[in-house]
């Protein structure tokens, strides 16, 4: 083989290590598909970006950071999280006592396998850029979660810390007379980002230019009240983030004057069909919040999978979503006392949608929110970090075939040894299953899924943690966590990519 057709494949394959985006393949000489072919190597690099996790002085942050031990990965490398600047910083014109303690990693783990954990109280937390290297990369997760006592947004707010991107999609915001939503921008890199924001309620697109061409500066965070970007307000809204130029994250912060708040995380790519995975058994109201991006109406399907199999929610067999319009329904206490999870799907033509479930437990001025965005499934692996002894519950759903799941729970950030279960889900079904907790633990841990066999599962984590008689909770997806990417072997012949 040519020299040249060596370099390019040392190359191919050191840029797919380091960035994990994407699966790069060849063409063989005669054009058939070598997918099949490429190897499975994990990712060099991991950035994730978590938002400023409050403005009430009330607030009590905690931070635990987890990366699941990856074959072929070595031993080095390093993780850590520090204070972004801007807005959500503060970190300009403080004096140098307050410059220096900003710029100390707020999170720095020791080695993969084991949780690190930090706390922040009040309203000066910031938002934090991260990034991993190595043995720490792949799978590496991060959840922010905050404890509001009182005033606006009350309760558990629980963010999973996210890679950049150049497109996100939020169905379920609002800026109601009750609501103070916010879309937080983070921008990892060293030039400046430029973002839009597009606001899509019940009749279509908000008319308005405030949001385009907003400047997020290099490693900052950006706070947008989104009631500044609708000339009225609106009971339910789909947010749509697109970036110019640069990367950012994104995530919104949903507020409510009566039923607490929580992070709304950008719910999956639009597709034909959806799961929204691990309703509470106890939710005594859910939201389904769908809107269609394209030009063609969309007929959704509405299935629930239950722990016994696959029901149609009375009364609430379909939802017509119009193009461009967001449609919203409420489902009431549709799980009627049983895990569950929602599954969508379109009838007649495959028409993509994005959507997401809003859903309150408790009564009357003791009820607490969260959210549930469709999400994809964990194909090799997701984490889910911050777990703790009691008030955690994992769900598994299996919407096709059955499917057979392990779980391991984590060694504790302050002691303890992990431990692992096996789960058979039987398709059509979703269970809230006993999930381990690591022997003699003390701290917090995280939690790792990983199918084995079967159908696509879909994953979610409720945390409960009580507030002043509030049942406050927060609810966080599980999609894959693309530690791994696929790369070209080496044996491959690149050579017909030279004649191309």
């Amino acid at each position: 083989m040519k020299r040249t057709t060596l370099s390019l494949i040392a190359g191919t394959t050191a840029l797919a290590a380091v960035t994990g985006f994407a699966a790069l393949t060849a063409p063989d000489a005669s054009g058939g598909d070598t997918a099949k072919a490429a190897a499975r190597l994990p990712v060099e690099r991991t950035s994730l970006l978590c938002p400023q996790p409050s403005t009430s002085d009330l607030a009590e942050t905690a931070y635990t950071s987890f990366t699941p031990v990856s074959k072929g990965t070595g031993s080095g490398g390093r993780a850590e999280l520090r204070p972004a600047a801007g807005k959500s910083g503060d970190g300009a014109g403080g004096d140098e006592k307050k410059e220096k303690r900003e710029a100390e990693p707020v999170l720095s783990p020791k080695e993969p396998g084991k949780p690190v954990t930090a706390d922040a109280s009040g309203a000066d937390g910031s938002a934090l850029v991260g990034t991993a290297e190595g043995a720490f990369a792949p799978g590496w997760a991060v959840q922010q979660t905050t404890e509001v006592a009182a005033g606006i947004g009350r309760g558990l707010l629980g963010a999973d810390c996210t890679a950049p991107d150049t497109e996100f999609w939020f169905p379920g915001a609002g800026t109601g007379d009750d609501r103070t939503d916010y879309v937080h921008l983070t921008n990892p890199d060293d030039s400046a980002a430029v973002v839009d924001i597009e606001l899509y309620g019940k009749d279509g697109a908000l008319k308005s230019t405030v949001g385009e061409g907003i400047t997020v500066q290099p490693h900052a965070g950006e706070a947008i009240l989104l009631s500044t970007l609708a000339d009225a307000p609106q009971t339910d809204l789909t947010v749509h983030v697109t970036v110019r130029s640069g990367r950012v994250a994104a995530a919104v912060q949903a507020l409510d004057d009566k039923l607490g708040g929580d992070w709304l995380p950008a719910a999956a790519d639009p597709a034909a069909g959806l799961v929204l995975p691990g309703i509470p058994k106890d939710a005594t109201s859910v939201r389904l919040i769908a809107f269609t991006p394209g030009d063609t109406d969309a007929d959704l399907k509405v299935r629930l999978a239950s722990p016994s199999g696959s029901i149609t929610p009375a009364g609430h067999e379909t939802l017509h979503v119009k193009a461009g319009m967001t449609a919203a329904v409420d489902l009431g206490d549709v799980t009627r006392g049983e895990a569950g999870s929602l599954v969508l799907t379109a009838g007649g033509d495959p028409v993509p949608v994005v959507a997401a479930l809003r859903v309150v437990r408790g009564k009357g001025d003791k009820r607490e929110t969260a959210f549930i965005p469709a999400t994809a499934p964990v194909a090799a692996r997701a984490t889910v970090a911050d777990n703790r002894a009691k008030g955690t519950t994992l769900a598994l759903a299996a919407p096709g075939r059955t499917a057979e799941v392990k779980v391991t729970a984590s060694a504790g950030s302050e002691g303890g040894k992990a431990v692992t279960k096996t789960f058979t889900i039987k398709g059509g079904t979703t269970q809230n299953v006993a999930a381990p907790v690591p022997s003699g633990l003390r701290g917090r841990y995280a939690l790792t899924v990983e199918p084995l066999s079967g159908g696509p599962v879909y994953a979610s984590r409720t945390l409960e943690a009580p507030v002043e008689g509030v049942p406050a909770f927060t609810v966080q997806t599980l999609p894959d966590d693309r530690g791994t990417v696929a790369v070209p072997r080496a044996e491959q012949d690149l050579s017909v990519l030279q004649k191309q």
